[in-house]
C-alpha cells in the first residue's frame, strides 16, 4: 500500500500570546516536556539575568547557565556544563545567539530544546540549524527542530524595535528566495518541496499584506507565526531552501566583505530581497516589497545603512561566491559589473529613490 502521508519535524507546542512566559511551567508540564521541572535554562548576562529572577519561583528544580556568546566554542562549553545534569530539556531563553547555541548543545548531549525567544529578529528561533561563529568565520550547524516554542508578546514589546524590524525583512525576503527556488527547478531541474515553499511564501506574504506596524499586537503575531513556519518550512524541505536565496546571498556578502560595517540580518535580507524581486523582472513587487520595507523604517536602498552605490555593487557581485552551488537570480543572470550597476539605477528609479 503507498505511503500517502508523511510526518513533518514540528514543535509539539507553539504558544505565541501575550503573557505566555508566566505560563511556561505549566505548559512544559501539560505538554509532558518536563513534568519534574528539571530543565537547563541557557540565558544571556544581560536580560536573561532580569528574565531569571522573574521565572525562578515558578522553576525551582531548573538549572541556569550563563552563554557567554554566540560562538561554536560557547555552545560547546554550555554542552560540557550540562551534560552532568540530569535533565529532562534544554530551554534557550533569549535573542538568535542563545537560542542557537542551546540548539546546538542541546542537540550534542541529546535533549530536547524548548526555544523561548525574546525578540523576533530572524526565522532562526524554529529552524533546524544553529548558526555559531567559529575561527573560518561562520558556521550552520545541523540541529533537530525546537521540541517548543514560547514567545511572549509582552516580552517581544520590551525589546528594541530595531529587533522586529529585522525579523520583518527577513520574514519578507521568503518571497524572493521562493521565487529563486522556483526559478533553479524550472533552469536546472533542482527538487522543490511544494509544502514547504507554500509554507515560507505565506509566511512573507502574510507580512507583507499585514496593515499593522511593530506597535501592534496584530502585526506581531502575524510576523512570530510566520517566523516559526519559516523555520518549519527548512525542517520540511530539509535544508534553508525555502528561506535563503539571492537575498541572503547579498547579506552573507556585507557580512563577509564588510564584518565592521554591516547592518542587522533582516536589515540586509530585506533589502536583498526586493532588489532580487526587481531583477527577475517583477517590479510591482519588488516596489511593493520596498514600500513595505521603507513604511517599517527598513532600508531598500544601500545609503540607508550607510553605504555607497559602487558598494552595493560589489556586495552583489561577490554574492554568488557565499553559497557554492546555490542557484538563484544572480547566479542565472551572471551579471557584470556595469551591468549591475545599470540594474540598480533601474531598481532606485522603480522604487523612488
Amino acid at each position: 500500500m503507498p505511503v500517502l502521508t508523511r510526518l513533518i519535524p514540528s514543535p509539539l507546542v507553539v504558544d505565541i500570546r501575550r503573557g505566555a512566559l508566566n505560563d511556561l511551567a505549566s505548559v512544559l508540564a501539560d505538554q509532558r516536556i518536563s513534568s519534574s521541572g528539571k530543565l537547563a535554562i541557557a540565558i544571556s548576562g544581560g536580560s536573561g539575568a532580569r528574565l531569571r529572577e522573574r521565572l525562578s519561583p515558578a522553576l525551582p528544580g531548573a538549572s541556569w547557565y550563563e552563554v557567554g556568546g554566540g560562538t561554536l566554542d560557547d555552545a560547546v562549553k554550555l554542552a560540557d556544563a550540562m551534560k552532568s545534569g540530569r535533565y529532562d530539556a534544554v530551554v534557550g531563553l533569549g535573542g538568535g545567539k542563545i537560542i542557537d547555541c542551546a540548539k546546538f548543545a542541546a542537540a550534542r548531549i541529546g535533549l530536547p530544546l524548548v526555544a523561548v525567544a525574546t525578540n523576533l529578529s530572524h526565522d532562526g528561533l524554529c529552524s533546524p540549524v544553529a548558526t555559531l561563529d567559529n575561527d573560518a568565520g561562520r558556521g550552520s550547524y545541523g540541529v533537530p527542530t525546537p521540541i517548543g516554542v514560547v514567545i511572549d508578546l509582552d516580552i517581544i514589546r520590551e525589546a528594541p524595535a530595531r529587533f522586529v524590524r529585522s525579523g520583518i525583512g527577513d520574514a519578507l525576503s521568503n518571497i524572493s528566495a521562493v521565487a529563486d527556488w522556483e526559478l533553479s527547478a524550472r533552469v536546472r531541474g533542482e527538487d522543490i518541496d511544494g509544502l514547504a515553499a507554500a509554507m515560507a511564501r505565506q509566511a512573507g506574504e502574510a507580512v507583507l499584506r499585514h496593515p499593522g506596524d511593530v506597535g501592534d499586537d496584530g502585526f506581531l503575531q502575524v510576523l512570530a507565526e510566520g517566523l516559526v513556519l519559516t523555520g518549519i518550512s527548512m525542517s520540511v524541505a530539509g535544508d534553508s531552501r525555502p528561506a535563503s536565496g539571492a537575498c541572503h546571498e547579498i547579506n552573507h556578502a556585507f557580512d563577509l566583505l564588510f564584518p565592521k560595517r554591516a547592518a542587522s540580518h533582516g536589515e540586509q535580507c530585506g533589502m536583498g530581497a526586493a532588489f532580487a524581486m526587481h531583477l527577475r523582472g517583477a517590479p510591482a513587487e519588488s516596489a511593493q516589497m520596498a514600500e513595505v520595507l521603507r513604511r517599517h523604517g527598513l532600508p531598500v536602498v544601500p545609503a540607508d545603512i550607510g553605504f555607497t552605490v559602487d558598494e552595493f555593487v560589489q556586495v552583489v557581485e561577490f554574492a554568488p561566491q557565499t553559497r557554492p552551488g546555490r542557484y538563484t537570480i544572480l547566479e542565472h543572470l551572471n551579471l557584470s559589473t556595469d551591468q549591475i550597476k545599470d540594474a540598480y539605477a533601474d531598481y532606485a528609479k522603480a522604487i523612488g529613490s
